[in-house]
């Protein structure tokens, strides 16, 4: 039984498709822009803990008020999960019910798995098609936050409409790898 995803083990699903088809080259594709978010995202968190200790230290040794530093660290730490949400999918690490995975035969344990993608592909399209909408409504209104520091709420919505926006591509692009296994299987 392997730990984390309950699938396949560590293999990347980038890496189990072969060949010189459009499924192909868009996984390869997203493969290597996932790669490079994952990069500028642990930049945002190395920028967040830096922000974050940066304000206990003005705060407690110059008495200096730093009411930017918290919205600043949450934007960075929101941004950084929502955008490394098509990474992680691609890795199969999301939370899965691992005792089903361990239990149920090979074919069922695929189509169980390509029911978990469907439903997943679902919400995730609703939600960035909500996290859009958010998006344009704090462009067009002009919305910040309430704080006296005031960011505009359009970083946080656009990154959280961007981020499930690729989770959602990453699902999409997985749910073939599923009906080929369902084909060889029978």
């Amino acid at each position: 039984m392997s730990h984390g995803s309950g699938f396949e083990g560590d293999v990347n699903h980038s890496q189990k498709v072969t060949g010189s088809g459009i499924l192909a080259a868009c996984t390869r594709l997203m493969t290597r822009f996932n790669e490079w978010i994952v990069g500028v995202s642990t930049l945002a968190m190395l920028a967040a803990s830096i922000v974050l200790t940066l304000g206990v230290l003005l705060r407690y040794f110059l008495k200096v008020p730093t009411d930017w530093q918290d919205e600043t660290a949450v934007f960075l730490i929101v941004g950084s999960i929502f955008m490394c949400g098509a990474f992680v999918q691609s890795y199969r690490r999301h939370v899965g019910i691992e005792v089903l995975a361990s239990i149920l035969p090979a074919g069922v344990n695929r189509g169980r798995l390509l029911v978990v993608d469907l439903c997943s592909l679902a919400f995730c399209a609703f939600f960035s098609w909500k996290s859009w909408t958010l998006l344009i409504e704090a462009i067009h209104e002009g919305q910040t936050t309430a704080s006296s520091f005031g960011p505009p709420l359009w970083i946080p919505y656009g990154l959280m409409a961007v981020g499930m926006t690729l989770l959602s591509l990453q699902i999409l692009l997985q749910i073939p790898t599923h009906l080929k296994g369902r084909e060889e299987a029978t």
